[in-house]
């Protein structure tokens, strides 16, 4: 009863009962993965891309386009290649001979959820290209400023094993990720469920089993809702004193921006609107500070080469810094 009384009081029982539906839509094509759905779930609420890293076949980018499919927003998807360019990606100025005049013809970045697959795969030149779109949400081309349509989100895909016909995302460009996912393999019940799944066809014909559950406006509306969810000064000095421990630790030679500072942030208040409560805890910001950190910060060679981990540099981190009551 007090349970019941909570939710009501939040106001976020639409918002949870809007996550509750998207999860139930993938889950008619996708196996566990539980971590990942979460995760894409709590970046869309956030307002934040993310970068998802796995070996191929543990349905990175299926979850992704199943995500896409639970929205009733333009979807576009980017396969990156080594000859890829930036005006392949942003668009291009076209001369219209009856106008007499140039006219700017979009790139297929200009969609409210983009998927770039493999994004690895394409030189630094191409990859600049996504710097001001994914930070300002706008493209300038030609001198003249392009703004995308709310919401828009970029998910992204890499394969962690491979290095040939590959090129390293720049520290600037993995900044730019509220999320690192990484997608780890199935377990032998969830691989025996795949094959119940594929043996059903259900992966092949997905797009008539998924039904959109938000929409543009709706999407808009919950972000604004977790904007304003309540955060206590001393979570948020905890925030700050995890990210600057990043900076000071011995084991990390670079350290995690203000902008991870921020990520935290807004990704712990989502996760907290996902489980109905509208202030956040220490333990939201425990849910999300591997995803948030472990793509920006860099280990030193020494603690590299005797095989320490960001995870658990990471927990020590977690650790040594007290929690607040």
């Amino acid at each position: 009863m007090e349970n019941e009384i909570f939710r009501s009081n939040t106001g976020l029982s639409g918002l949870e009962n809007a996550v509750s539906r998207v999860k139930n839509e993938i889950a008619k094509v996708i196996v566990g993965q539980h971590e990942m759905i979460e995760m894409l779930i709590a970046a869309i609420l956030a307002d934040g891309h993310v970068l998802i890293e796995g070996v191929p076949g543990t349905a990175k980018t299926l979850t992704a386009k199943l995500t896409a499919r639970c929205l009733d927003v333009h979807f576009s998807r980017i396969q990156f290649t080594p000859d890829l360019m930036p005006s392949d990606l942003l668009g291009t100025s076209v001369f219209n001979p009856q106008s007499a005049s140039f006219q700017f013809r979009q790139g297929p970045v200009f969609s409210n959820m983009v998927l770039i697959d493999e994004i690895n795969r394409s030189p630094a030149k191409t990859q600049a290209a996504l710097f001001e779109v994914m930070e300002e949400k706008q493209v300038t081309m030609d001198g003249k400023t392009y703004f995308m349509s709310e919401p828009f989100m970029v998910i992204a895909t890499q394969n962690p094993i491979e290095h040939e016909g590959t090129y390293r995302l720049p520290e600037a460009q993995m900044d730019r990720f509220l999320f690192k996912i990484e997608v780890p393999y199935p377990s032998l019940n969830e691989e025996v469920n795949i094959l119940e799944f594929a043996n059903e066809g259900k992966t092949i014909h997905y797009d008539h089993v998924i039904t959109p559950v938000l929409n543009a406006n709706d999407i808009i509306s919950f972000r604004k809702q977790v904007e304003q969810l309540h955060i206590e000064q001393p979570v948020m000095e905890y925030i700050a004193k995890l990210v600057q421990a990043t900076r000071n630790d011995p084991a990390v030679y670079l350290g995690a921006s203000p902008r991870a500072s921020v990520a935290v942030l807004r990704s712990s208040k989502a996760i907290a609107a996902m489980h109905g409560r509208d202030f956040v805890t220490p333990d939201d910001v425990h849910r999300v500070l591997k995803s948030v950190l472990c793509h920006r910060i860099i280990l030193t060679p020494e603690r590299e080469m005797e095989g320490v981990t960001l995870e658990e540099v990471i927990e020590q981190i977690v650790k040594k810094t007290e929690v607040p009551r």
